[in-house]
């Protein structure tokens, strides 16, 4: 069965959209406000080369799909309003990750003098102040036209903390209070836009360092996630440059800007279509099937035989695999119904789940269990088979006479070939690198739906292998980049119910079967050495009884003709002993089945360590379970499964399918 035959749209090419995020200084800033008309100059000029580089790619990543670019602002009044009004006239879309509820995101970019016009601004009645009201209308105009992730689980305490501070201008307490928590919300929603973004654009003046979650801030938090940020210059804007590291901050101007334009078509081409990212290529080879082959099963056979008990070493192992369209109302469905049940959740973003992630899941998942199969079956059968063909031509020692060689010869000759065979198909048809390529993507879509459902991701510069990454990487960037943030506001009962899905459908299950699979494979490799060393003894033994009825029958203790008698015998089993520890042996130093087991180990401690900081944070106050608090722990379940997969792929990196020898 072919992968458009299972399901037309399980692995088809992803949108690809170009996601720009925004920063820059607010109105009242002086040198921004000297400047303003200049920058926006720059900046329309900006978004028009953006443009025109995307529409120059079109044509060339066919079958792909370019979407309308997608610009991240926090709405804040002045460099990111700016940025919003240009892209609205270019037709992109606007994603706002706000640092609180629209309405007091309103009300504090609105720059309110008087606590009547915040509470007039909150309850959204007449302000008196015309300017505070010309600036809310307006960034209400901008909400009006994007997607909104409002963080506003804490809306209520800052709303006091605000009035207090309009109430009590002198009060310095209430002010650096205020304005503290109000900086440690836009770091919030900073690294939210940051996670979302391509590229950066951060309209500063080179000098400001301001606070926590400020321009220069964003800038760095940008760059240190290896998101490469365009410069305005507030004060000389025509004189953009771009930055792609912490570094650059050190020596802004120093900057070598003179090869610009080619660096901004780069930075598209990276983000729209990266070196290496094969897709059509992939789509083509890649076929997925029902189910597993039983000819391929020789590992999994292994893995029954010495690491479970006796009743199951006979059992079948057939597989039937999840298919793309089933896995909704399948494995996956206890997810989607505890995502749907989430308050206030933004059901199109659950509906993106269970076709833009489950179904690429299921695909790859099923593609990368048979490549598995092939790629570890047929190595522990060449080993087998090298056994076999060792003993099969010397076999005819004990049984029959030298006449008949050719036929023991014949048989040992057509085990080597199935092994060159076996050896020469595995190389060609790459069981070995398409099995990581597949399994990494299912691995990076299994965890998703905790991610997106939080408006959480990983940014661009940290997935692994970096900007020149595989197509897995940059597969699982577009695609699960593509449903964007929900649109919803986050409140604390959200949160809640969100931290208990991501404990109860990710954390213990995963941790449970990484337990599992530590012990079993902890058995496998016991017994396999158990085995090994016996097959050892027994060739011992074997050479030391030959030459115990040599010594007794030159003492005339045994009749003269017995070591004549039994030396082919004895030779044979010399033979045959330790090349059957020597395959088992091989084949436990294959599977490095210690070493995986460890690695699992090491997975189910972080997990628990999660689990238990999870319920920490459940038995807390709504008041104390924020969503910097969760997305931290998100990321933390991303990082764990990130660093799992290069664990046991550096441990099978160098494994590639050859002849057991």
């Amino acid at each position: 069965m072919t992968r458009l035959q299972a399901d037309p749209d399980a692995l088809a090419a992803p949108l690809h959209h170009l996601d720009i995020g925004v920063t820059g200084h607010r109105s009242n800033h002086p040198i921004f406000s000297a400047n303003q008309a200049q920058i926006e100059q720059v900046l329309a000029d900006l978004l028009a080369r953006i443009d025109g580089i995307i529409e120059g790619l079109r044509a060339s990543i066919a079958p792909c799909t370019i979407a309308t670019p997608r610009l991240h602002s926090l709405l804040a009044y002045g460099a990111d309003l700016m940025s919003v009004k240009q892209a609205l006239a270019r037709n992109w879309e606007i994603v706002a990750p706000l640092p609180f509820g629209l309405a007091l995101n309103v009300a504090i970019n609105a720059q309110p003098v008087t606590s009547e016009d915040m509470v007039a601004l909150l309850n959204e009645t007449a302000v008196a102040d015309p300017e505070v009201a010309a600036r809310a209308a307006d960034i209400c105009n901008a909400a009006n036209r994007s997607t909104l992730f409002e963080l506003a689980e804490q809306d209520a305490f800052i709303e006091e903390q605000f009035k207090k501070h309009l109430i009590e201008p002198d009060n310095q307490d209430a002010r650096s209070g205020f304005q503290t928590l109000i900086s440690e919300r836009a770091a919030v929603a900073a690294r939210v836009m940051i996670e979302q973004s391509d590229i950066v654009i951060g309209i500063w003046d080179g000098v400001t360092h301001g606070a926590l979650g400020g321009t220069r801030h964003s800038i760095a938090a940008a760059l240190g996630q290896g998101v490469p940020v365009i410069w305005v210059d507030a004060r000389h804007p025509d004189d953009w440059r771009i930055m792609t590291a912490p570094e650059s901050l050190a020596t802004p101007r120093a900057i070598d800007n003179s090869n610009r334009d080619v660096q901004l078509v780069g930075l598209v081409e990276q983000a729209l279509n990266p070196q290496g990212a094969r897709w059509s290529d992939t789509y083509a080879q890649e076929r997925w099937r029902p189910g597993s082959n039983s000819l391929l099963q020789a590992y999994r056979r292994i893995e029954i035989l010495f690491g479970e008990p006796i009743r199951r070493w006979f059992k079948s192992l057939s597989q039937s695999y999840e298919t793309p369209a089933e896995i909704a109302e399948g494995s996956g469905k206890a997810l989607l119904d505890a995502a749907r049940a989430l308050p206030g959740v933004d059901q199109r973003m659950v509906e993106s789940i269970a076709t833009e992630v489950m179904r690429p899941f299921a695909w790859a998942d099923g593609v990368s269990t048979y490549l598995s199969d092939a790629f570890r079956g047929s190595m522990v059968t060449s080993f087998l088979l090298s056994a076999l063909a060792v003993i099969g031509g010397i076999s005819y020692m004990p049984f029959a006479s030298v006449n008949q060689k050719w036929g023991f010869a014949a048989f040992e000759f057509l085990l080597l070939v199935a092994i060159v065979g076996i050896t020469y198909f595995g190389r060609k048809r790459r069981w070995h690198g398409r099995w990581f390529e597949t399994r990494r993507v299912a691995e990076y879509f299994r965890h998703a739906p905790i991610l997106l459902l939080l408006g959480v991701a990983r940014s661009v510069g940290r997935w692994p292998g970096g900007p020149d990454g595989g197509w897995p990487e940059h597969f699982a960037i577009q695609a699960l980049g593509n449903p964007g943030l929900p649109q919803m506001k986050v409140t604390p009962a959200y949160l809640r119910a969100a931290l208990m899905l991501m404990r109860d459908q990710h954390v213990l299950p995963q941790r449970d079967y990484h337990r599992s699979k530590a012990l079993r494979l902890k058995r496998v490799q016991h017994n396999l050495d158990k085995l090994s060393e016996r097959f050892f003894v027994a060739a011992v033994v074997s050479v030391a009884a030959y030459l115990a009825i040599v010594a007794g029958s030159a003492m005339a203790l045994l009749p003269s003709h017995w070591p004549h008698d039994v030396a082919k015998l004895f030779t044979f089993l010399g033979v045959v002993f330790p090349t059957l520890g020597g395959a088992f042996a091989g084949i436990r130093y294959f599977g490095d089945f210690e070493r995986f087991a460890s690695i699992s180990d090491i997975t189910a401690s972080k997990l628990d360590h999660i689990a238990t900081r999870v319920d920490i944070l459940l038995a807390a106050s709504d008041d104390q379970i924020t969503y910097a608090r969760i997305s931290n722990l998100a990321h933390a379940i991303d990082e764990i499964v990130v660093t799992e997969i290069e664990n046991w792929q550096s441990v099978f990196g160098g494994k590639n399918i050859s002849v057991p020898v």
